[in-house]
């Protein structure tokens, strides 16, 4: 199988990452690195790979088979939609664009030119996660009535002294993280169409919030609590428990998410399931039958790049599309609006 040309734009932490997976994947190899930074002329001397200042550039001189956008936030609808009107097709790294309007214009965009658009929701590709959501549909739990979720965790004063814009609006938790969670609970849970929120800066005292009480509610009917926080002494989140990114410690008895339905309960990622064997067991004085699933761990952004190689080559339909992305754009910014107005906030 020949590989599939990749560049990547950008070359920040989480370039430099996809930059990792792609010299390891089976069928993908780097092309190019477009960045104008110095660090990003090493890195690509290093990889052997030529590398350009501009998107035009490139495919100007030596148009690859994708692009990996990992650039800020703000150029990701604009980059897109260069690549777009290349016919590139591009893997965008979360959130698929910095606002709505954008977001809406790119999708719209691939959508018109049939060019295929990925978006960065890594974790949709987590073993974990698929194992977590085909247990939901396999119907054990009964009829979902709700989720219990948190990302709770301390991020330490030098995260904010690289980069004090995380201290301004734009910068918090809801922004930043928040985003990765929706998809997950979209995945797990089903659409959701309405949010409440309080927002809390008290414990850091920065222009931006640092804790954030949700309440969600689900298409199906289903209703959801989740806590998040960035200045919590507490394991209880996604990147503390999932044991997939190996630069935080874990905590194998900690769930980040409890799915619950009329007949049980499933612990993510733990997988400890609780649930009644018959609708006749329903009852809080019957002993719950228990059991651990099964599952595998492998790295989520390394499955990404080889689905990203997969959507390339036309073997497979992107996982998470432009519209999945700004979908859990449009729920983040439901968040925002809801912290600030004080009211509920449909995402429609």
């Amino acid at each position: 199988m020949t590989k599939v040309r990749t560049a990547v734009a950008g070359a920040g932490l989480i370039g430099l990452r996809h930059i990792e997976e792609i010299k390891k994947s089976r069928s993908a190899r780097l092309a190019s690195i477009v960045d104008v930074s110095p660090k990003a002329a090493e890195v690509a001397k290093q990889s052997g790979v030529p590398l350009y200042g501009s998107l035009a550039e490139l495919f100007a001189k030596d148009k690859p088979d994708g692009v990996i956008l990992a650039t800020p936030n703000q150029l990701h609808a604009a980059q897109g939609l260069e690549c777009v009107a290349a016919r590139v097709p591009a893997l965008v790294e979360k959130p698929v664009a910095d606002n709505l309007q954008d977001g809406v214009k790119l999708c719209e965009a691939a959508e018109g030119a049939g060019v295929k658009l990925l978006v960065g929701h890594h974790r949709r590709h987590s073993p974990i996660l698929q194992k977590a959501v085909e247990t939901v549909k396999s119907g054990i739990l009964g009829q979902l009535v709700g989720v219990i979720g948190s990302a709770v965790f301390y991020k330490p004063d030098n995260y904010f002294d690289e980069a004090p814009w995380r201290r301004e609006p734009g910068g918090g938790p809801i922004l930043i993280n928040m985003i990765h969670e929706i998809d997950n609970l979209r995945a797990l849970v089903g659409e959701i169409v309405a949010v409440q929120a309080f927002a809390s800066n008290a414990t850091r005292g920065f222009m931006v919030e640092d804790t954030v009480a949700i309440n969600l509610r689900f298409a199906n009917g289903a209703l959801g609590t989740f806590l998040l926080s960035d200045t919590a002494g507490s394991p209880k989140s996604w990147e503390q428990t999932s044991q997939e990114n190996k630069a935080y410690p874990t905590y194998e008895d900690e769930d980040a998410y409890t799915i619950i339905g009329a007949s049980g309960s499933l612990g993510v990622p733990t997988m400890r399931l609780k649930f009644y064997e018959t609708k006749e067991d329903r009852s809080w004085y019957t002993p719950f039958k228990t059991r651990r699933e099964p599952l595998q761990r492998e790295d989520p952004l390394a499955l990404q790049i080889e689905h990203f190689a997969a959507v390339i080559r036309g073997d497979l339909e992107p996982v998470v599309t432009c519209r999945d992305g700004l979908q859990n754009l449009r729920v983040t910014d439901a968040i925002v609006r809801a912290a600030q107005t004080g009211q509920v906030v449909a995402t429609a």
